[in-house]
């Protein structure tokens, strides 16, 4: 029983081994400076259903239609610009992976670092009131921490 329980595992290790092997996809333009274009213009190109890749890297199947888009318009001739400005055109400046400053971007490229301004700011002012609220302990307060901070008489002979 052991034997038929091992030799099945190793069976279910080894299809499963097999199936995990991944392949890179086959090119599909019969041209390889074509598909060397086209690669290079997907990865100018933001997934729009994964968001942080480029559709070259993307398994997505909008990514895909994206791609094929792309390499049927460089086999009709289109220039990588023409194909840049088409997409931006049908999707917005979002589909750019490197999206140019423009006003309609200036929060993605510059509000990190507002942000992180900002935080600093409030962490600036939340230290400075506790400070302020630290020395502003009435008197009475304070003799009574001092008083309790000194050592007990006991303590002094023991050393």
């Amino acid at each position: 029983m052991r034997k038929l329980f091992l030799a099945c595992l190793l069976v279910l290790t080894t299809a499963t081994a097999a199936t995990a092997y991944a392949r890179e996809a086959p090119t599909l333009a019969a041209d390889p400076v074509l598909e060397k274009r086209v690669m290079a213009l997907s990865a100018e190109l933001r997934c729009l259903v994964c968001q942080n890749q480029t559709i070259a890297d993307s398994n997505a199947e909008l990514a895909i239609d994206l791609k094929n888009q792309v390499r049927e318009k460089l086999g009709q001739g289109m220039s990588d610009q023409d194909i840049i400005d088409y997409m931006v055109e049908r999707y917005g400046d979002f589909v750019l992976y490197r999206p140019p400053v423009r006003g309609t971007t200036w929060l993605l490229w510059f509000g990190p670092f507002l942000l992180l301004v900002v935080g600093i700011f409030l962490l600036g002012l939340k230290l400075s009131r506790r400070r302020t609220q630290v020395d502003a302990l009435p008197e009475a307060e304070m003799r009574r921490a001092a008083q309790l901070l000194r050592p007990a008489p006991d303590m002094k002979d023991k050393k």
